[in-house]
């Protein structure tokens, strides 16, 4: 079993989070986003027709892809600790708000990056007016992700989850459209200093 990762994007970033918090390791191999390797004929045609990382690949050659796809297999063989939820209500809970950390958060970041910032430039056609408007509405969700916060303790209610990891992902991912948690956003920065303080924040 290995990870395809790479320790410069956000999603990649989910999954090596999640394994931590379930206390298993997962050998990685390095793809170069710079160089495109993703996007390389070898990559798609053998380990990701979509060309992008994350990709677990098991040990008969089946791969999975996609963040959260991935770490919907670890959570099956490995249940403890719980991160998408204990019972039908807390499971429905948990994605419905591990969904909106991944539309309303960290797409909007993601966007705004990749439509303006010059590391992109020579990788795909930009947008930098689409990119500008998502940064926008980052700074906006940055306000909303504050208010939900303010009689929580984590995104989908009492208990760590799947939503904290997405959600952290795309705070800390923020900071290379230049966007930080407001002096004001005591909620958010309260939030955030519990779940990055955890020991899986650094993997």
């Amino acid at each position: 079993m290995k990870l395809y990762d790479s320790q410069m994007a956000p999603n990649p970033r989910r999954v090596r989070i999640f394994l931590a918090e379930k206390g298993i390791e997962v050998p990685t191999v390095q793809v170069d986003l710079g160089k495109a390797e993703q996007r390389s004929a070898e990559f798609v045609e053998n380990i990701n027709q979509m060309g992008r990382v994350p990709v677990l690949e098991l040990d008969d050659g089946t791969h999975i892809a996609e963040s959260v796809a991935i770490c919907r297999y670890f959570e099956e063989i490995q249940p403890e600790p719980p991160l998408f939820g204990v019972d039908p209500l807390d499971k429905a809970t948990v994605e419905m708000w591990n969904r909106r950390m991944e539309l309303s958060l960290l797409m909007p970041v993601a966007q705004g990056f990749r439509h303006t910032h010059e590391f992109f430039a020579k990788l795909e056609e930009q947008v930098p007016e689409w990119g500008e408007q998502n940064q926008r509405t980052a700074v906006k969700q940055f306000a909303w992700l504050d208010g939900v916060l303010a009689d929580r303790d984590y995104v989908a209610g009492e208990r760590y989850s799947i939503a904290d990891i997405s959600a952290l992902c795309g705070v800390d991912f923020a900071k290379v459209i230049g966007l930080r948690i407001a002096d004001d956003q005591k909620n958010l920065a309260r939030w955030y200093e519990a779940v990055a303080g955890r020991a899986s924040a650094k993997a």
